[in-house]
């Protein structure tokens, strides 16, 4: 039996979703200040800022909304979050780098 989306749902898919337009806002403001300034610290924590923020987001957002529509199945929930965390992880991989390379 499938049921009606509650309050709870709907803020649940608008913070996802909010999430993601603005890491990808700020990511892109990192990699503005990369082209402006053409240094290769900034351009790592651009890259760290838009995995963190914008790629982990929308990972996130776009496989639970195919996990709870169904077009996924469950046995694709935790490949959907090791993808999630990898990119995480790779984002304040690449932010901590960024923060200890000497140019």
């Amino acid at each position: 039996m499938i049921s009606a989306p509650t309050v709870v749902d709907w803020l649940i898919v608008a913070l996802a979703f909010g999430s993601t337009v603005l890491g990808s806002y700020v990511g892109y403001q990192a990699y503005r200040g990369y082209r402006r300034h053409d240094s290769a610290t900034m351009r790592y924590l651009s890259v760290g800022l838009f995995f963190l923020t914008a790629v982990a987001f929308i990972v996130a957002f776009v496989g639970s909304v195919l996990l709870r529509q169904s077009v996924l199945g469950p046995e694709f929930q935790r490949p959907l979050t090791l993808v999630t965390r990898t990119f995480q992880f790779l984002g304040v991989l690449f932010i901590a780098y960024s923060l200890h390379r000497r140019e």
